[in-house]
């Protein structure tokens, strides 16, 4: 409560500030020195040109919903090289938590947008649906069963601005733009360019439930290079040509592990090490007076290692069955490679046709992440097991065709009428690949619970073999109408067919209307959608477990089954259909010489969800202590003819109903002082509350005698509570005649619930704030210095109790929406020409 009345005291305060005449307003994200050479050629208080929720161009304060213009400045002025975590940092709506020990999901975290799931907001590249990556996260993380577009495949050197639209809007993009839109515009430059080098490490203090004096860690070193360059094509065409390379060390941030005999820290819980290159390509050239050619290209590659729980000495997949001795003395750590390889291409004509705004455009994009298991064991192989292992590979590919026509019309009033329409082919692929033999097979030394397959990540069988597509196709139409001065309405629909699952139908109206200058009140109305992904649909992936048989503990498998699946059906599964939405928001807009301030509230229900259904798991008549429930199960995972035995299995489902609600207020304040130069404030705040209305269930399961939850306990709360709650960005510019700029940030995290399978065992992640400081130096008109820190107070998440943290591996909880990383402290070199 308190960082809560510290925080709404010091709007008030910026609100009742005196205002200067020469007060202007920075548009948002751009820093102070950056908008000098630019304020004469703009509204002072308006700011950006915004493109995405409207199709007309409006200013960021003229908006019939909110959007958030992030500038390249604020992105690149901070300490971390991940777009995702750079927005996270400066925008209240986004959370960008970092799990560890989650398998692929290490390395491709998943960003909120107003607590709803990862997939729920749709990201557009230059304003075209970009593809989402080949990973669904199917452990225990935010984000749990979905499947997004992984942002930091996109270096943060290569844009120009992002575009957040705080708001439903199916309606006119299509699926998954149910919490709102990412739009990553790219540079646009026919000639300069800039190469930034930044050095950072993390330099930090660890207290944990078994450390309470802590420890001190220096690691986590973070290197990167990146630049971009301007070039000319004719009269006014142009290409810039951006690209990054980075290479980052782990972090470490475990606990004492009780189990072995002098406690000591056997895990490595914290950032994956990482390696990656990126280039970016954005070209435009006018072919006639009325029509231009675009097009654009990006690729990275990636790779990216984590670690998993270790294995100590004694665990019984590091044991020689023939000689009772370890195969790897002193244990070892398992670790997951992942290897992604990221690329989209595309390009279009746009211009005038008789009057008409045309764009036609083709995009077609692809990831693939591809598994290594390292310094692992398949204990079934014995003692000639090999200790790295070829895993498999993930693959998502999309081609998306598309015409948008807006034809504006003049009726008389301040601003034309504007018709838009359009349509949009879209066509999926997604494949799993099996990994080698050793990775998954169950060897010759069986018995005693060893499992099949490398430790940690046991590769994707041949069974698991997927390679499925789907077609779709969409028509839409918007139109932007001034009723009468000071008055806008918009109203949008849209029609989608989808060769799976058929068609769904949205629509949205958004108005707004100026009582004066500086004041205007805002609305809007709409349905959503987002279509099950083909990740959803068709990934699967096998384990071992053990169950008692006629009294002999036999291997059974437990599988994640595509829907279709006979198995699956037999428990209940049936054809994913589409989330569907309702939102309706109401906010107003006020602006006055250098001072703004926007508030907007929001109510989302959500039906249907599509969630990853909990482990149904079964045991065969006669098994020891065996419930009839857990019985009828192994019978009905049994049923289908299969000539596997099948101990267990889930499924993704749809039956979530969920209402989230909440408000977003934005404020800032720009003035100009006498001697101590210029500041740029800004406040801004996210409230937020998801509950869950509805879960669900299966005719099959639902007759048994004690129902198995398909939706249990841990992911309940999680939904509810495992973001947070209140989010509070506090921050500053400063600049002065000279040589000499800082940024200052506050953002303070409400605090997240980290359930557990009892209430008893719940912990909470807890509220903390994390400051942020740069100082920069300006030497000439060509090189620029800074120095920075990141969480220069060193906080961290409350630790995990050590109940909760049997093993010691895991410190604090990956919920986290700020990571559990500490301190971290970088130094920056720019130079453009």
């Amino acid at each position: 409560m308190a960082y809560r009345s510290t925080l709404l005291a010091s709007a008030c305060l910026l609100s009742l500030s005196a205002m200067p005449a020469t007060a202007q307003i920075a548009p948002v994200g751009v820093a102070p020195d950056e908008v000098a050479e630019t304020e004469a050629a703009k509204p002072p208080a308006l700011g950006d040109i915004v493109v995405t929720g409207s199709r007309v161009g409006r200013s960021r304060l003229e908006t019939l919903a909110p959007v958030d213009v992030i500038g390249a400045s604020t992105l690149t002025r901070q300490g971390t090289p991940e777009l995702g975590a750079a927005l996270a940092n400066v925008a209240p709506s986004i959370t960008f938590p970092r799990p560890a020990i989650t398998d692929g999901t290490d390395s491709v975290r998943p960003a909120t947008l107003r607590g709803l799931a990862p997939d729920q907001t749709l990201v557009l590249l230059n304003g075209v649906r970009q593809h989402s990556s080949a990973l669904v996260n199917v452990n225990g993380s935010i984000g749990r069963g979905s499947s997004a577009v992984d942002l930091n495949t996109i270096p943060v050197i290569a844009l120009d601005t992002v575009e957040v639209l705080r708001d439903g809007a199916s309606a006119q993009y299509g699926s998954d733009a149910i919490a709102g839109v990412v739009n990553l515009r790219l540079r646009e430059a026919r000639s300069g360019g800039g190469i930034t080098s930044s050095i950072g490490v993390y330099s930090t203090d660890v207290k944990t439930a078994r450390i309470p004096n802590g420890y001190h860690r220096n690691d986590g070193a973070n290197y990167s290079v990146a630049g971009w360059q301007g070039f000319g094509i004719g009269a006014e065409g142009f290409v810039t040509v951006s690209a990054e390379y980075i290479k980052r060390e782990p972090t470490s941030r475990g606990d004492l592990d009780p189990r072995v005999t002098t406690p000591r820290i056997t895990s490595r819980f914290g950032d994956p090490e990482v390696e990656s290159e990126a280039v970016v390509i954005n070209a435009g050239i006018p072919l006639t007076s009325d029509l231009d050619l675009y097009g654009l290209g990006a690729y990275q590659h990636r790779y990216s290692e984590s670690a998993g729980f270790p294995r100590l000495e004694n665990n019984i997949n590091n044991t020689n069955i023939a000689t009772g001795r370890p195969i790897v003395p002193g244990g070892f750590l398992p670790l997951i490679g992942t290897t992604i390889d990221d690329f989209t291409v595309g390009g279009g004509i746009k211009g005038d046709v008789s009057g008409f705004n045309v764009n036609a455009n083709v995009t077609y994009g692809k990831n693939r992440l591809h598994f290594s298991t390292l310094n692992s064991l398949n204990g079934s192989l014995g003692a000639s097991s090999p200790r790295n292992f070829d895993s498999g590979a993930l693959s998502y590919d999309q081609l998306t065709a598309g015409l948008d026509v807006v034809r504006p019309i003049e009726i008389g009033l301040d601003k034309p009428l504007a018709l838009a329409f359009g349509a949009q082919f879209r066509r999926e692929g997604y494949a799993i690949e099996a990994g080698e033999l050793n990775s998954y097979v169950y060897g010759p030394d069986r018995g005693g619970g060893r499992a099949a397959g490398a430790q940690l990540f046991p590769g994707f069988r041949p069974s698991n073999e997927v390679d499925r597509h789907r077609n779709s196709y969409s028509l839409y139409a918007d139109l932007d109408a001034p009723l009468f001065t000071g008055f806008d309405i918009d109203v949008a629909g849209r029609y989608e067919h989808y060769a799976d699952f058929g068609s769904t139908a949205t629509g949205k109206v958004a108005a707004r209307y100026d009582f004066a200058p500086a004041f205007a009140i805002r609305g809007a109305v709409s349905t959503g959608f987002r279509a099950p992904s083909l990740q959803q649909q068709f990934f699967t992936s096998t384990a071992i477990n053990f169950l008692v048989i006629n009294g002999v503990s036999t291997p059974v498998d437990v599988v994640t089954f595509p829907v279709a699946d006979p198995v699956a059906r037999a428990l209940g599964s049936q054809p994913l259909k589409p989330e569907k939405s309702t939102n309706l928001s109401a906010g107003f807009v006020f602006h006055t010489g250098g001072f703004e301030l926007t508030v907007d509230a929001y109510h989302i229900k959500i039906r249907d969800r599509i969630v990853l259904s909990e482990n149904i798991l079964g045991s065969a008549p006669g098994t020891p202590g065996a419930s009839a429930t857990a019985v009828a199960i192994y019978n009905l995972l049994n049923s289908t003819g299969s000539t596997q035995t099948y101990g267990g299995g889930r499924f993704f489902i749809n039956g979530v109903d969920t209402t989230t609600k909440g408000v977003d207020i934005v404020a800032r304040y720009r003035f100009d002082t006498n001697g101590l130069g210029r500041f740029d404030l800004n406040a801004a705040i996210n409230l937020n509350d998801t509950k869950i209305d509805k879960l669900p269930t299966t005719n099959q399961l639902s007759s048994l005698p004690v129902p198995p939850a398909l939706f249990a306990r841990v992911n309940q709360l999680t939904f509810e509570k495992g973001t947070p709650r209140q989010k509070y960005v506090l921050g500053t510019d400063w600049s002065n005649a000279g040589p000499f700029s800082a940024t200052a940030r506050l953002n303070i995290y409400g605090s997240v619930l980290v359930p557990q399978t009892s209430a008893a065992l719940d912990y909470e992640t807890g509220t903390h704030a994390l400051l942020d400081l740069e100082g920069r130096f300006k030497a000439g008109d060509h090189f620029t210095f800074a120095l920075g820190a990141q969480n220069l107070l060193d906080a961290y998440p409350d630790q995990t109790p050590a109940a909760v943290n049997s093993t010691g591996a895991i410190a604090y909880s990956s919920y986290s929406p700020f990571g559990f990383n500490g301190r971290y402290v970088y130094a920056r070199v720019g130079i453009t020409w």
